[in-house]
């Protein structure tokens, strides 16, 4: 009985997953079909607000059901290996965005720099700010590893100046550009520091960025393993502690990378598509051109922002840093190296560096990430803080 209940279970959740990229998989082949045809003429304003509204939904719905099945991925491989595979994911999937609308017909040069600017915006500032005021009013206080930030924010810093501020001082190219030997150089030395930030997370040092270990007066080896909270136990600490536990199956741990890469498919054929439409609708309507780079980070990173939120009203604080700081690395880490070898290799120009006001607010958010991550607890004053300098980021934008 309980063998044809589970049966009956699986084929429920394989139809069910099956309808989902259905949803995804069906978008993807009606404008490979018809795409070209529909995108020709865009002068209608209901036919271009349904054909965007359609792709941006169907975007977004695949983007959340990436982190769904990165979220299985990560309760089977523990921490950091879930978040770095929903981070990569993520990233792969803003840099294909920003790739698209870069060699559409309208060249975008500094989308690459908006869309991080954003990022870095709407991570450090909106969302942990946001997580930290909501975790701080439903718990006042909230415990994370402060190993694990501060090597989080030690490989931000660097690289968010090298990346967003120095093209703006340099000499040799144009105004907020690299020359193609400074492009090279600063994508190689930011993806061996990125390399190497990998390398220490997921090996010699990954438990900074697990759950920190219980404090107390008496020696860890006198306090009994049933007296400490689950979530305060480190990643593979808990499969030791319980050796009845079952050990990740080999087979789950497939069909959840392979759903997520099916997943990730849609998004990654869609991208040309909505960056035309992208790039119609910013030309219409006269909007400010960084706020393609913020359309471009809310589509890709609100299913990210979510399970933040999610994680700090859950008091799990520490996946909330990992998801918010990781993104942050992940998109500085990976995406300028990706930005530069398409400049490279296309001869488009690339814009990095920021206009004085943004280097301002930057640099502010730098320092303010540090300030908040620079003891073993967070209250809702650091999250309020954070709020106030996203909302003056997004005043900035219609109002520079």
């Amino acid at each position: 009985m309980a063998s044809a209940k589970t049966s009956r279970q699986a084929a429920f959740g394989a139809f069910v997953q099956a309808g989902r990229l259905a949803v995804g998989w069906g978008t993807v082949a009606a404008f490979l079909i018809f795409g070209g045809g529909w995108l020709a003429d865009l002068g209608d304003t209901a036919r271009f607000a349904g054909f965007f509204l359609w792709l941006l939904a169907v975007i977004m719905w695949c983007a959340f059901r990436v982190v769904e099945q990165a979220d299985h991925l990560a309760e089977r491989l523990g921490e950091p290996l879930g978040t770095i595979i929903l981070t990569l994911s993520i990233v792969i999937i803003e840099v294909v965005l920003i790739a698209a609308v870069m060699l559409g017909a309208n060249a975008a040069p500094a989308l690459g720099r908006d869309t991080m600017f954003a990022v870095l915006m709407i991570v450090l500032n909106g969302v942990v700010g946001l997580s930290l005021l909501l975790g701080g009013l439903r718990h006042h206080e909230q415990s994370y590893n402060l190993q694990g930030a501060v090597a989080y924010l030690a490989i931000i810093m660097p690289l968010s100046v090298i990346a967003l501020i120095l093209p703006g001082f340099t000499v040799s190219g144009a105004s907020g550009s690299l020359t193609a030997v400074q492009a090279f150089f600063f994508a190689l030395f930011t993806v061996l520091l990125y390399g190497i930030f990998l390398a220490i997370q997921t090996g010699r040092h990954r438990g900074f960025f697990a759950e920190p270990r219980p404090t107390a007066s008496i020696p860890v080896a006198s306090i009994p393993v049933a007296s400490i909270p689950v979530a305060s136990i480190p990643a593979g600490a808990a499969a030791a502690a319980n050796p009845h536990e079952p050990a990740p199956s080999a087979g789950a741990i497939l069909r959840h990378t392979l759903l997520l890469l099916l997943f990730m498919l849609p998004i990654v054929l869609l991208a040309k598509p909505l960056a035309t439409l992208i790039d119609h609708g910013i030309a219409v309507l006269g909007a400010p051109p960084p706020l393609g780079g913020v359309l471009i980070a809310l589509i890709v990173f609100t299913p990210e922002a979510i399970a933040a939120l999610r994680a700090a009203l859950g008091n799990q604080l520490q996946r909330s840093v990992n998801l918010c700081l990781g993104a942050s690395a992940s998109t500085i880490g990976l995406t300028v190296p990706a930005i530069l070898g398409i400049g490279l290799v296309t001869g488009q120009t690339v814009v990095l560096g920021l206009e004085p006001a943004e280097i301002v607010l930057l640099a502010v958010t730098l320092m303010l990430s540090t300030l908040t991550f620079s003891g073993p607890r967070t209250t809702m004053l650091e999250g309020a803080v954070h709020l106030v300098i996203f909302f003056v980021y997004i005043v900035l934008i219609f109002s520079p």
